[in-house]
């Protein structure tokens, strides 16, 4: 289906966007400053000529293929919108989807606009958060578009009886992802609170995801139940190694693409 293919591209398109942000905004960043959220916010309006210790300013390439990704994704969004409107039978369920879509590229395209280069916590939060719910949407749109039945025991997300798990454990798990990628954002300020709330709150995510992972594999989800098994070990691993001083950018990236492979894989789970 066109549709499906069109959300597919938009979901590869918006996490190449998510790397690309992370490049630019991790080489501004000088570490370590204070005072904390401050410094940041000044550090982006310092003058070009005597950038801050320890930053560096992204290369014009970066830039543009950000630009360039950004603005293929808001006309891929556009073009799935008429696709939904133009459809017949109307398409209500990806039409939500869609605009909610356009919603968060519209808001991320200001928001880029209002904030500029600025690396103040309230921009870096928005743009995350932003990002990784848009692709959360466009992955789910692509297995809303072409709804097909699983029978049972085939490894699909539906259970034995054609389930999915409730509400209850799903929400909360989602919660709990974005507030880890909100807390986790902020980690490099030394802020001991932080780093305590982003340990607890990870720790909850696991105990809860494989609770969820148990029970989708007890109706049959082998595959989403492998995982919601799997990613929250990796995360945890890659978070580790993150603690180390100056982490290599690859490995930052390794852990910006497994919290949104959780996060997608969390909002496709029909319920």
């Amino acid at each position: 289906m066109l549709l499906r293919g069109m959300a597919w591209t938009c979901a590869v398109l918006v996490l190449v966007i998510i790397g690309l942000s992370a490049h630019i905004r991790l080489t501004r960043t000088a570490p370590a400053c204070e005072p904390w959220p401050q410094c940041q916010d000044s550090l982006s309006q310092a003058p070009r000529a005597q950038p801050p210790a320890g930053a560096r300013e992204p290369s014009p390439a970066v830039r543009m293929a950000h630009r360039v990704t950004a603005s293929a994704t808001l006309l891929l969004v556009l073009a799935m919108l008429a696709t939904t409107l133009s459809a017949r039978p109307a398409l209500r369920a990806e039409g939500r989807l869609v605009l909610g879509m356009l919603g968060l590229t519209l808001f991320l395209a200001v928001l880029g606009r209002w904030g500029g280069s600025s690396l103040h916590p309230a921009v870096t939060l928005g743009n995350l958060l932003g990002g990784f719910c848009l692709f959360a949407l466009g992955t789910r749109l692509a297995r809303t578009a072409t709804p097909t039945p699983t029978p049972a025991g085939s490894g699909g997300q539906g259970g034995r009886d054609g389930q999915a798990p409730p509400r209850r454990w799903v929400r909360p798990a989602i919660l709990l992802v974005l507030a880890q990628i909100a807390l986790g954002s902020l980690m490099g300020a030394d802020i001991a609170w932080l780093q305590t709330t982003h340990r607890v709150t990870g720790l909850a995510l696991v105990a809860l995801l494989l609770t969820l992972s148990w029970r989708v594999r007890r109706q049959g989800g082998r595959a989403l139940a492998a995982a919601l098994a799997v990613l929250p070990v990796l995360l945890a691993i890659l978070g580790l190694a993150l603690t180390a001083p100056a982490p290599p950018l690859a490995l930052i990236l390794a852990h910006n693409l497994c919290a949104a492979l959780l996060l997608a894989a969390l909002a496709g789970i029909r319920r």
